[in-house]
């Protein structure tokens, strides 16, 4: 099964003045669920979402989740896809429909919300636990999706992101994945189909004419660029500095048709 939920790296985190002298892990929610264990914390100032005692996300940063979700949008705004001039006029008729793979923390839900150049967005989530951090009692994780989950022009869909992309008959102008650490470093080992070759074949046949896919990675993947190259004759790659004690940088990919 293919995660929805959104996975990345952990950070080096420096506590700040404003905050207690301990930097350790406080559980505040714990669930069983049909993928396993996954759990909220609250270490200091942010927040973390560990499933099945891997980390995935926490509330440090969020640059190159936002950036992952506003390159593609400016990749829609160009002629001919990532890596075009942009034209004198708009491309396309109206906003972009916008698929979100992972909800996490919902910093891309943020992102795509506040951009008026996305119209409808679904975000796939598979984790009833990560949807309801967003919405239900006290919220804890509401602030950073900036409570995107309540308005009409937002769908949160509880499903397996293949699953849901098998089923759909939806189009999309621009899908924006963020559910594991890169094609190299999955969640889940049935994750790794969604970026073989079958994978974005079935990615590509869900955009709209002109669309956008854009994948985040944590660090560059040579094998995934190929294959990426093979299934869409654009591609290029945006690299998002980190801090320093993470490595490498940040790598989003962006392709279309």
């Amino acid at each position: 099964m293919t995660s929805a939920t959104s996975a990345h790296r952990p950070t080096t985190h420096h506590p700040t003045t404003q905050e207690p002298a301990t930097d350790d892990p406080v559980v505040v929610d714990r669930r069983e669920g049909p993928w396993g264990e996954v759990v909220l914390r609250r270490r200091a100032e942010r927040m973390e979402i560990i499933s099945n005692g891997c980390f995935l996300m926490d509330t440090s940063d969020g640059t190159s989740e936002r950036l992952l979700v506003r390159a593609a949008l400016d990749a829609l705004d160009t002629a001919d896809g990532p890596g075009r001039p942009t034209p004198p006029g708009p491309r396309r008729d109206g906003p972009a429909r916008v698929l979100i793979g992972g909800l996490g923390v919902g910093f891309s839900l943020a992102e795509a919300a506040a951009d008026p150049r996305a119209g409808r967005i679904t975000v796939v989530e598979r984790e009833s636990a990560v949807v309801e951090w967003h919405t239900v009692g006290d919220a804890p994780l509401a602030r950073f999706s900036a409570g995107a989950l309540a308005r009409d022009d937002v769908r949160c869909v509880r499903a397996d992101l293949l699953d849901h992309l098998r089923t759909t008959d939806e189009r999309y102008d621009a899908i924006c994945l963020d559910i594991d650490n890169g094609p190299d470093w999955t969640v889940t080992e049935g994750n790794a189909a969604l970026y073989g070759a079958a994978g974005l074949r079935l990615l590509r046949g869900r955009l709209a004419p002109g669309g956008v896919l854009a994948v985040w990675s944590a660090a560059a993947s040579e094998p995934f660029e190929e294959r990426l190259r093979a299934a869409f004759p654009r591609v290029t790659r945006r690299e998002v500095p980190v801090l320093v004690a993470r490595g490498v940088p940040d790598v989003v990919y962006l392709a279309s048709a």
